[in-house]
């Protein structure tokens, strides 16, 4: 079986025992999957259960919905795959948010609902967890947007097949997959069941040959002419599976290598290429100024968005960039070649470049170290500058650094990782308190690994709740809670006191906490977290002014702004004008034709030489039908034929034939034969007359 980069090989097999839970949970072994975050409820017990029975599979209570989604979502990015079970619509719909902001960061977690009972589908029965309608298709619905595959199990025949099919197409898209099983079937035996599952095959996926070729042969051209191009690693390197490729790349090419902020994490900083975060006006020092002076950008596996690029403002030119995405390349305004995959690609365009480090000799020429922080006074109170400056001194390999929404991004995106040390954030979704139920699902996942979770207090206020989730499974994390005073604030005594965390915990150490308002403390509190407390979970709680924040937020955060403030565009709603040149002679029901077209104008006629200078004054579009168009349609109906028959009269062109209306042969009176005649040769005018000026009959033809 094909398995995600970083998902274990599967575990041997054992005795099956023929039910569709047990089949669904040794599907989830196999995929490397071994914790599952859960909330219990009634139309998901007996699948819990089963659950519970494998050896292999650990199933973790969490306090909320949609704590165990994002808990799901952090497991995913340690482990390539994450799980989740919750009840039917009450618990779907809360941990939908989480399964967006998993969708969104291209993370495949396998979302298990327990659903109606199978009898209940079809009849006219209103179940409770629902809105009070007998259609149980609502929360369907909800996921079909976020999520890549969907299934509802209500039929143990083909139950295997919807399984498979949805746990394989989460890991082929590396997105998410929803899953319903109704509660009556997860312990019924079924002889699909009785043997144990066929492993997956998830084929590789190859790029086209010639497009390949011909996409490393372009790019290659185009880099080896440039003077000092640059590299910039984006987030779609994870789901490429492609940070190997982007290295080989990177010491192939000399050029320096820099990261979008969201890619931060997956290209490591203690590479001698590497040059910081390039975030437009935000970025970290001499970045920016190395990345916009090239002559050429390579943007692997970027996403650009109004939170990445500052409010739409980086200073970069279509023409000068090489666009990498997962499966797809785009030169500048040139072409853009598809079914090549990133991957391959990056390996194959590193044998075909010649070294360039002229940007990267830029870099180093200029770079100045960031200064330290200022020199403190006694008992002065804590600045988040010291805070940060004493988390850089704090990482190793086994750390790895979570990130919340806020300011966290930002003195977050200023550490220098030091080689094998992770770092994860949520930049495209920014749903603030993710990173609480992320750290405990990351924390659960790498245990080899102690989690560094920077969070301010109103983003905690959230998803507090499960920190006691991580107190009963013994994770070690080091929680940083940025207490700036913006709203009041549980201390992590009164959080475990308030969601009924067992009071023994405290007596056997499970958790450490602290208070911090000046340096000393801080000092003091990190030498005992990474010290005697160095195997517990630590929870240190900074108080700051609550005006203490970053520049690059202030900065950002204007220009974010600015770009959501933006005005009503007055050119939503275009304004059209259909002027009749003094030699056309005008014909009622032209503009209103051509106010029915599909964007939305206002539209307004103007006929003779007096009103022609009107047509022009606050119109994007001046339309006149005047000129003789030798193909025109030329049926009754069309309003513009009496132009076309105007303008050939007057040019002494025009050519009339009489078309018969009957052939000679017919058995028409004169009298009838007269009235048939005339009813043919006004047909224009009668159509022009009964529109009343309104258009619409030759809008089909328009």
């Amino acid at each position: 079986m094909a398995h995600p980069s970083s998902a274990p090989a599967p575990a041997p097999g054992h005795a099956c025992s023929g039910t569709l839970g047990n089949h669904l949970a040794r599907r989830l072994v196999e995929i490397g999957v071994r914790d599952v975050f859960s909330v219990p409820g009634d139309f998901n017990l007996t699948l819990l259960d089963h659950l519970v029975d494998e050896p292999e599979l650990n199933l973790i209570g969490c306090c909320n919905e949609l704590n165990a989604g994002y808990a799901a979502d952090g497991y995913a990015r340690a482990k390539g795959v994450g799980a989740c079970v919750v009840t039917f619509t009450v618990g779907g719909l809360s941990v939908l948010n989480a399964i967006a902001g998993a969708y969104s960061e291209n993370l495949p977690v396998i979302c298990i609902v327990g659903g109606p009972n199978s009898n209940d589908y079809g009849t006219s029965r209103i179940l409770h967890h629902t809105i009070g309608l007998p259609d149980f298709t609502q929360e369907l619905s909800c996921f079909q947007t976020v999520t890549c595959v969907q299934v509802v199990v209500n039929n143990l025949g083909d139950a295997h097949e919807q399984i498979d099919t949805a746990i394989s197409t989460a890991l082929k898209e590396s997105k998410p997959a929803y899953i319903s099983i109704s509660c009556n079937l997860s312990g019924i035996p079924h002889p699909t069941f009785s043997r144990e599952p066929v492993p997956f095959y998830l084929a590789p996926k190859v790029s086209n040959y010639l497009g390949l070729e011909a996409a490393v042969e372009a790019t290659a051209e185009f880099l080896n002419k440039a003077v000092k191009p640059v590299i910039i690693g984006g987030p779609k390197l994870r789901v490429a599976k492609a940070q190997k490729a982007f290295m080989e790349f990177a010491d192939a090419s000399g050029y320096p290598v820099a990261v979008m902020p969201s890619g931060k994490g997956l290209v490591p900083e203690h590479h001698p290429h590497f040059i910081g975060t390039y975030w437009g006006a935000v970025s970290t020092s001499f970045c920016s100024e190395i990345v916009e002076s090239a002559d050429a950008y390579v943007f692997v596996g970027p996403i650009f968005n109004d939170y990445s690029s500052v409010g739409y403002s980086l200073l970069i030119k279509k023409e000068k960039t090489i666009m990498v995405d997962p499966n797809r390349v785009t030169i500048g305004n040139g072409p853009s070649l598809g079914w090549v995959f990133m991957a391959d690609f990056l390996s194959a365009l590193a044998k075909k470049l010649k070294k360039n480090s002229t940007a990267l000799d830029n870099y180093r020429r200029i770079f100045v170290p960031s200064g330290m922080p200022l020199m403190r006074e006694k008992d002065e109170p804590l600045r988040v500058n010291v805070l940060f400056k004493h988390i850089q001194n704090m990482l190793g390999g086994d750390n790895t650094v979570i990130a919340e929404t806020g300011d966290s991004w930002f003195n977050c995106q200023k550490l220098r990782l030091p080689e094998n040390c992770g770092y994860e954030f949520q930049m495209q979704y920014g749903s603030i308190g993710w990173s609480v139920g992320a750290t405990l699902g990351y924390a659960q996942a790498a245990r080899d690994k102690r989690v560094i979770a920077c969070i301010g207090d109103g983003s905690f206020q959230v998803t507090a709740q499960d920190i006691s989730t991580m107190i009963r499974c013994g994770q070690r994390t080091i929680i940083f809670l940025i207490n700036n005073g913006g709203i009041m604030m549980f201390t992590c005594d009164q959080e475990l006191g308030l969601h009924c965390v067992d009071a023994i915990h405290n007596g056997e150490g499970k958790c450490w906490t602290a208070k911090v308002r000046t340096e000393d403390e801080l000092t003091a509190a990190i030498a005992a977290a990474t010290g005697e407390q160095k195997d517990s979970l630590c929870f240190i709680e900074i108080f700051s002014h609550k005006d203490d924040t970053s520049k690059e937020l202030l900065e950002w955060g204007s220009r974010v702004s600015a770009a959501n403030s933006r005005p009503p565009n007055p050119h939503r709603w275009h304004r059209a004008a259909v002027g009749f040149a003094y030699e056309v002679k005008p014909t009622p029901g032209v503009a209103a034709d051509v106010s029915h077209i599909n964007p939305r104008a206002q539209v307004a006629g103007y006929a003779g030489e007096e009103q022609l200078g009107e047509a022009l004054d606050g119109s994007d579009i001046v339309i006149i039908p005047g000129g003789a168009l030798v193909n025109m349609i030329s049926i009754p109906v069309n309003s513009t034929v009496p132009i076309a028959a105007e303008v050939f009269k007057k040019a002494g062109i025009f050519d009339e034939v009489n078309v018969p209306a009957a052939p000679k042969s017919n058995n028409l009176s004169d009298e009838d034969m007269k009235a048939l005649t005339k009813r043919a040769q006004d047909g224009g005018t009668e159509v022009v007359e009964a529109k009343a000026g309104n258009g619409l009959a030759t809008l089909s033809m328009a």
